[in-house]
């Protein structure tokens, strides 16, 4: 091969150069995985060549025996893998070897712990397969040509893993791409053919493209003659005369697709294998569901759920999707048509009898087939984690604390599965008291008190402020559980969300109060009294705060507190104003209901307060304090601190 231009120099990104240096400590103690990911890749460049071919034959070249081969030179300690796939030209060299991650790259530092073998886990997900070369590796040389190219557009990538790679413009007779890794000194042990051989058939048995190696030559043998002594006893073992048979490459893997072999041939870890292939993550999955589907729709499906999710999970935005095949061709990586949003997590690959091999995403859209193999893998996944939920509480646990958060965007994305999504949601609890969210909705209504019809629940900025809320004072009295949602989605989740099992969600700190069944005559009495002894009060405190507030009431909810504020059933809720404050929606001015506790001894003193100039400065402070209480923050805080200061000034004198 000979370079036909200078070559040029170029700068990986810092970022970039940050996550290969940390990349290579992280992964050093399973380093035998940089040949995993490099024939994986390899693969899915065969993958890609077939589809292309077939609207456009000729890229074949001739050569339509796509493979996949791994050699080494023990002289010069080099390991090459060698692919027929579809190759790169000048620009994807670039983009993708030249580029460790297009976006994330930031959100994904914020996530690094300082504890090698947690960021190792965040190093799989990040999918810089690629890159693990360096692990062994003291420099990476890659020659490719794309698929229809001519011969003299060959590309030379060539870096160090340091600061910088240079590229080279190439004469490349056949298409695909050679990775030559030059071992560093104390990593001879993979200029091996036996160690390679072993690593390709652990990691790789499972990959539809043949991965072949080369055999030693057999040296031609001349026939020998049978000898034997005086007595009839051999001498000479006699030798049949064989032709030299020259090296050739042999396949050392199955070469058969994992997904279409017998569920009962295929062992745990081929499966946990195959996860890896298809999702470039280093962690084994939580679970997974293989499926032949036959009748009016025919398809396979191989879902995954992983283990950690991804730095990026929360971005919507990001492509997500399962791998597509057609009748065994690959079509595309992330089809995210078969998958709703909410279960963007899932990984796996789906093989369908039905779609044409020509389809695109925009087929793909408005496409019965589709609508009947996506309908078919969402329920597929959702039982699959019922069945989780209900076998192994501990193991469920750990799947909802690391997708939790995205699952609770179901019930407003999914209106067909949304109480089986419901059913798979958890929850802090007045029952549990801690953060940790593992109450179930069936399992609140298996405790529900006598009498008690609806779902309790309130939302807070934080699990802190949910549960010291003043809403949950007489629930707590009463021995009634609420529900404590503190995630930014939970007042989203809870307006598309309004019952499960035929019980009402509620929130406590919306609307009228009523505890039906639960409220005896005798409480029922007391209140009646108490309103008609603050009726005046209540009057009085409305013409105080004038157009601040929709309505005053005296409180059925409060014990200890002496005032809260509670959003009319008609009107947003502060926690939803937030939320769509936080994206830059605008939000309608609404005014709170204000709630006294006539049986609170600062409230009966605001109520014996003569000076309507006082009266009015203890009501603003009630009302003020409320407002904080609710929202975490006050439009004038300053005004708020001088009217109390003024107040506790004037208690002294």
């Amino acid at each position: 091969m000979t370079t036909e231009k200078q070559p040029e120099t170029h700068e990986f990104a810092s970022d970039n150069a940050k996550i290969l240096q940390l990349m290579i400590h992280s992964l050093y103690s399973n380093k035998e995985i940089f040949l995993r990911e490099l024939v994986s890749n390899a693969a899915d460049a065969s993958d890609k060549l077939r589809f292309k071919a077939l609207s456009n034959a000729d890229l074949f070249e001739g050569d339509g025996e796509l493979r996949v081969r791994v050699s080494c030179d023990k002289e010069n300690n080099t390991v090459t893998i060698s692919d027929n796939g579809i190759g790169m030209n000048h620009d994807d060299v670039v983009e993708h070897l030249g580029t460790i991650a297009k976006s994330g790259t930031a959100e994904f530092f914020s996530q690094l712990s300082g504890d090698q073998a947690a960021d190792s886990q965040l190093i799989g997900q990040f999918g810089v397969g690629f890159y693990s070369a360096f692990i062994v590796a003291d420099k990476v040389t890659v020659r490719t040509r794309r698929a229809g190219d001519e011969a003299s557009q060959g590309v030379e990538w060539v870096s160090a893993g340091e600061g910088d790679f240079t590229t080279a413009q190439i004469e490349k007779a056949n298409r695909g791409t050679d990775i030559i890794l030059h071992l560093k000194e104390d990593e001879s042990e993979f200029a091996d053919d036996w160690r390679l051989k072993s690593i390709v058939t652990k990691y790789s048995d499972h990959i539809s493209v043949s991965v072949e190696m080369l055999t030693a030559e057999v040296p031609a043998v001349e026939s020998v003659a049978e000898e034997k002594d005086d007595e009839g006893n051999v001498t000479t073992h006699g030798v049949e005369a064989r032709d030299a048979e020259p090296a050739k490459w042999e396949a050392i893997n199955k070469a058969t697709a994992l997904w279409t072999r017998e569920k009962a041939d295929i062992s745990e870890d081929e499966y946990k294998e195959f996860y890896k292939h298809v999702s470039h993550d280093f962690g084994d999955p939580l679970l997974w569901e293989h499926n032949k589907v036959e009748g009016k729709t025919e398809y396979t499906s191989l879902l995954y759920v992983p283990s950690k999710a991804p730095f990026d999970m929360y971005n919507r935005e990001k492509q997500h999707g399962l791998k597509l095949y057609v009748q065994r061709v690959f079509i595309m990586d992330d089809a995210e048509q078969f998958m709703p949003t909410y279960l963007r997590f899932v990984k796996g690959l789906l093989d369908s009898n039905d779609l044409p091999l020509n389809v695109s995403r925009e087929i793909l859209q408005d496409n019965k087939v589709t609508q009947t193999i996506r309908k078919g893998c969402t329920k597929r996944v959702l039982k699959m984690l019922e069945k989780l939920g209900k076998k192994d509480a501990e193991k469920y646990q750990g799947f909802w604390d690391e997708f939790g958060q995205v699952l609770k965007e179901g019930p407003a994305e999914d209106v067909a599965n949304k109480e089986q999504v419901a059913g798979l949601l958890r929850f802090a609890s007045t029952n549990e008291d801690t953060a940790i969210q593992s109450v179930s909705l069936a399992s609140y209504i298996e405790r529900m008190k006598e009498g008690q019809d609806k779902i309790y629940y309130v939302v807070a900025d934080s699990f802190e402020a949910a549960k010291n809320s003043p809403h949950l004072e007489v629930f707590r009295k009463k021995g009634i559980e609420v529900l404590l949602m503190s995630d930014r989605i939970d007042e989203w989740l809870v307006s598309h969300l309004n019952e499960f099992d035929g019980k009402q969600l509620q929130s406590v700190t919306r609307g009228g109060l009523d505890l039906g069944d639960m409220d005896d005559a005798e409480t029922k009495e007391a209140q009646d009294k108490l309103e008609k002894e603050f009726d005046s009060v209540v009057v009085r405190i409305k013409d105080a705060l004038k157009d601040k507030v929709k309505d005053v009431k005296l409180s059925q909810r409060l014990t200890d507190s002496p005032a809260c504020i509670v959003a009319d059933d008609n009107d947003m809720s502060s926690q939803m104003a937030k939320l769509m404050a936080s994206v830059g929606q605008e939000v309608p001015d609404t005014l709170p209901i204000f709630e006294i506790n006539g049986e609170h001894d600062l409230v009966k003193h605001v109520a014996d307060e003569q000076d309507d100039d006082k009266f009015n400065q203890w009501v603003e402070v009630l009302f003020e304090q409320a407002m904080l209480a609710e929202r975490g923050s006050l439009k004038d805080p300053a005004s708020f601190v001088a009217r109390l200061n003024k107040l506790m000034l004037s208690l002294t004198k």
